[in-house]
């Protein structure tokens, strides 16, 4: 099994290392713009060697791990590079608009739209890691789009590489993924924004922050240029999340401008709900 993978970063990168792991015939090849990433993914051994944008044709397998704006124009490129039965998956976190791009393409039929929910906030090769897919979700669109037997090949990757499978349509994938994911980055982006403009002394921060503070700005560590694109990608959902966040912040500030802590109380508990709702998909 011939495995190309585009863009070698945290998810191309830990795509992979389990690809590897899981299939012991599998020859995984890199492309990436940056060339010193295929180097580093040589260095680091989740790669066997890299590929040419020609050698599209020679792939079983071939993986579109790059920002989500960059995939609407690379898709289309991918699917006229390959061979018949060759099966392309993507790893974006937006799927609407790239399922449109290629509705019409020639070879729809050897695209599965993909959406591995896992990750970081680390980037680059040396983020890639092994494992990082077991026991999380992944979300296909458009399934029934694509030909039966590609369907089962790319089953067979996800299953032995640990992951659950979900399908859904893309316009509910990018409405429900801008709540649980892109709606989190923003918090969290917005949070460390907020204390580092009020708190101008770098070493007060790392004294005084605890690990609820660094839990929660985590994700502020997450790469700019991966993340702006899938803002941009999903604006819509992501504003129309971004107001009904707003409101209940203004509600909570409400409540206390008016002293109302019994309401407070009760906001919270009522929101503990949400440890029962995770404890029941780890």
């Amino acid at each position: 099994m011939r495995v190309h993978v585009i863009g070698l970063g945290l998810i191309g990168g830990s795509l992979s290392f389990d690809i590897k792991d899981a299939f012991a015939e599998a020859k995984v090849y890199g492309y990436d713009l940056n060339k010193a990433n295929e180097e580093r993914a040589l260095a680091l051994g989740f790669i066997d060697d890299a590929f040419a944008w020609d050698e599209l044709h020679l792939a079983d397998i071939v993986i579109l791990s790059i920002p989500v704006d960059a995939q609407q124009s690379a898709l289309p490129k991918v699917l006229d590079g390959i061979n018949d039965d060759a099966l392309v998956f993507d790893a974006g976190s937006t799927k609407a608009k790239l399922c449109e791009v290629v509705a019409q393409h020639p070879k729809r039929r050897n695209f599965l739209a993909t959406h591995p929910i896992a990750g970081t906030e680390f980037s680059g090769p040396d983020a890639a890691v092994r494992g990082l897919f077991q026991n999380k979700t992944n979300i296909i669109c458009e399934v029934e789009k694509t030909a039966f037997k590609l369907q089962e090949k790319g089953l067979e990757i996800f299953r032995k590489i640990g992951m659950r499978i979900r399908y859904m349509d893309p316009k509910s994938h990018d409405k429900h993924i801008a709540y649980v994911s892109h709606l989190s980055h923003i918090s969290s982006f917005m949070l460390g924004k907020t204390v580092i403009d009020k708190e101008q002394n770098e070493r007060d921060i790392f004294d005084m922050a605890g690990s609820g503070f660094e839990s929660t700005v985590r994700l502020a560590k997450s790469s700019p240029a991966m993340w702006t694109p899938i803002f941009k990608e999903n604006k819509e959902n992501i504003l129309e999340t971004l107001e009904e966040y707003i409101q209940n912040l203004e509600r909570f500030k409400e409540l206390m401008e008016a002293d109302n802590f019994d309401e407070v109380f009760q906001t919270m508990e009522n929101t503990n709900h949400i440890k029962t709702i995770l404890k029941g998909i780890q």
